[in-house]
């Protein structure tokens, strides 16, 4: 079934296509198979999906999906009630331990020269081992800038021995304004705190942090009413003089609160605020801890009161908004990989997903359809024919999202790294994408004998209620 399905499918070599007159004037070459210039805009797609009676997950369900993941997934915690009050001296350093932890194969510098034990010494002297009590405060935090979360607290960057420097291995995930921690310990140099949000543990400099109290804390992430990012980035106005608020970066999903409308002003940093968002911004004082200020947001921006609906429309709305994007290993080159492109676009319905891939496919939660190695072709394609719009398609170490069918072909669009499929010819072409891509899901190979099929291993569906006995095929 699945040899004729791919004979059907057209691969389309030609280099360059035109779509329409009005695409005529627009250069375009590709050695993606299978795609054509029209696929390439959310309307294309928009036009094949149905109009909805009603959202794919009301608020309400999505709340609840979000406490279910909470209580029920150990990849998922509310960091402001996951620790007690203090740690004791073995747990806190198997927690630093378990991010913090000397790797089993050799790194290299991008220079091509290889860590040695010194190297890692001074990594592992940095983590303050040390300095660790019988008894250990829990300290809380909030993020004021996006930022990133490290193996070790160190921004130096080191890779496999294959050398491909976009995958810097001490690079973990980002952190994002308004996030919510857990401060668990300290760098001995003073510059970074280990600190837990909802999905990872890990080290972030401490310039992006600001110290707080719970209450605070809860009493900001939970304000009403609020706005959330909607476009792919969004940026505060740029205010003289006040860079702690001007022109901060705030990516998809991040959610702050507006200043209630009774307490707007006329004039705000010299600007008249009415043609803009009037948001509530966290800031870091120069001690380190936490203020709240206005900052304005331009109506421009690509902002939206309260989260979106969860529809199939918004959801390829939300994915086009990356497309092109470079592909940014761990939130590495202020982008992101597969796992965060997803977490991202369910982030703008309110919902929160693990952070890793196999995290997320092997999670219990969401309606699933499992395969194992005796799983043939034809179980897999039968359950592909029936996929809707945002399930999320999972082979080892990546995620895609279905976007649709087109002329009997599924079609996906995912932040990858590599392109492979057998020509015309069949012979294997190697390629790159290295972006948030639109491609058929059918033709990717991995290698002459692999198929990205071969590899799936589950297909999920985000649907309430959240765990559901997974279809075994």
């Amino acid at each position: 079934m699945m040899m004729r399905l791919l004979a059907l499918f057209t691969l389309s070599m030609a280099m360059t296509v035109h779509a329409d007159d009005a695409q005529k004037q627009v250069p375009w070459r590709s050695d993606v198979v299978g795609v054509n210039y029209a696929q390439l805009s959310p309307d294309y797609w928009l036009a094949k999906v149905n109009e909805e009676p009603a959202p794919l997950m009301t608020q309400g369900q999505i709340q609840a999906f979000n406490q279910q993941l909470i209580d029920s997934d150990p990849h998922v915690v509310d960091p402001l009630s996951f620790y007690p009050a203090t740690l004791d001296k073995q747990k806190l350093t198997d927690l630093i331990h378990s991010i913090s932890s000397i790797p089993s194969s050799a790194r290299f510098y991008a220079d091509g020269s290889e860590l040695s034990a010194s190297d890692f010494k001074t990594y592992t002297d940095n983590l303050a081992l040390d300095s660790i009590q019988s008894s250990n405060p829990v300290r809380y935090g909030m993020a004021v800038t996006r930022e990133i979360l490290r193996t070790f607290p160190t921004h130096e960057r080191v890779f496999n021995q294959g050398m491909d420097t976009d995958l810097d291995r001490f690079q973990e995930t980002g952190i994002f304004p308004g996030d919510p921690v857990a401060v668990l310990h300290a760098s001995k140099d003073n510059q970074w705190y280990l600190v837990q949000n909802y999905h990872y543990l890990a080290w972030v400099p401490q310039s992006a942090i600001a110290l707080s109290d719970k209450d605070t804390i809860r009493s900001y992430a939970q304000a009403e009413p609020f706005v959330v990012v909607t476009g792919s980035k969004a940026y505060t106005t740029f205010v003289p003089e006040q860079p702690q608020i001007s022109e901060i970066q705030l990516d998809m999903g991040t959610r702050l609160p507006l200043v209630k409308a009774e307490d707007l002003p006329t004039q705000l940093y010299g600007q008249n605020p009415y043609a803009s968002y009037m948001v509530r911004l966290p800031v870091r004082d120069e001690q380190g801890k936490l203020h709240i200020t206005s900052a304005l947001i331009a109506r421009s921006q690509d902002m939206h009161v309260g989260y979106l609906p969860m529809t199939s429309k918004n959801i390829i709305t939300q994915a086009f908004k990356f497309l092109g994007e470079r592909y940014g290993w761990g939130h590495d080159y202020n982008g992101r990989d597969c796992t965060g492109f997803v977490g991202e676009v369910y982030k703008s319905f309110g919902m929160k997903l693990p952070r890793n891939s196999g995290e997320q496919g092997h999670g219990q939660y969401g309606l699933n359809n499992r395969f194992d190695k005796q799983s043939t072709t034809e179980q897999k394609l039968a359950v592909i024919q029936r996929m809707q719009v945002g399930d999320l398609i999972y082979i080892p170490g990546h995620v895609m999202m279905y976007l649709g069918d087109d002329n009997g072909q599924p079609y996906i669009i995912h932040d990858v790294k590599g392109l492979g499929y057998l020509d015309e010819n069949g012979q294997m072409y190697r390629g790159t994408l290295n972006g948030v891509s639109v491609t058929p899901l059918l033709p990717l190979r991995l290698s002459e004998t692999t198929s990205y099929v071969d590899r799936i291993y589950n297909i999920k569906r985000h649907r309430w209620p959240q765990i559901s006995p997974a279809t075994k095929h």
